[in-house]
């Protein structure tokens, strides 16, 4: 492999806000074979179901690079934290199978990019509250963590849309479980 730079960096425009709309959570090793196109996920072969999250300001992506010199390694590590409001039974139930799995998670930020955390060794709950806040205007649901530690940072999904992030992976088979208002 070579580690040679192959392109420079100008200035962006600023034309990009931070913060993510949605996760869609896939049981780990649904997506199936994966196909990567210059690093960016082209094709899976899996048939899966994608269970929809909808979010509203305070969850984010962030992507910690660690890389050393004495040993010849290099990994990513994808921390997703999410704020769900309001508290059901019924997300009790999901969120504690969610704490027991290791899914694979496409992250939909406000900028229209969809990326897939956990791609080769899934994600992870690791932390994470169920509260019911002290003051009225406190949160009343779940706060979680995420974390993956990958070889590659979290993928690019080719031809990913708001609503389905999975749409150009033309070989997979997906079904999207929307949630309900509780």
């Amino acid at each position: 492999m070579a580690c040679n730079l192959a392109a420079g960096r100008a200035v962006p425009c600023k034309d990009v806000v931070g913060g993510i709309q949605k996760v869609f959570f896939v049981n780990f090793g649904g997506l199936g074979d994966i196909t990567y196109t210059a690093d960016e996920i082209t094709d899976a072969s899996g048939t899966f179901s994608a269970y929809e999250y909808d979010l509203k300001g305070g969850s984010s992506l962030e992507q910690t690079i660690t890389s050393s010199r004495e040993t010849g390694t290099t990994f990513f590590e994808q921390v997703l934290t999410l704020n769900l409001t309001k508290l059901s039974k019924e997300d009790n139930v999901e969120i504690k199978l969610l704490a027991y799995g290791r899914p694979q998670v496409a992250v939909v930020d406000n900028n229209g990019n969809a990326f897939m955390m956990g791609v080769e060794f899934g994600a992870e709950v690791t932390g994470g509250t169920v509260a019911t806040g002290t003051a009225m205007s406190d949160l009343s649901g779940y706060s979680l963590t995420l974390s993956a530690s990958e070889k590659l940072p979290a993928n690019f999904i080719a031809g990913a849309t708001l609503a389905n992030p999975f749409i150009g992976l033309t070989s997979a088979t997906e079904t999207i479980v929307v949630g309900t208002n509780s």
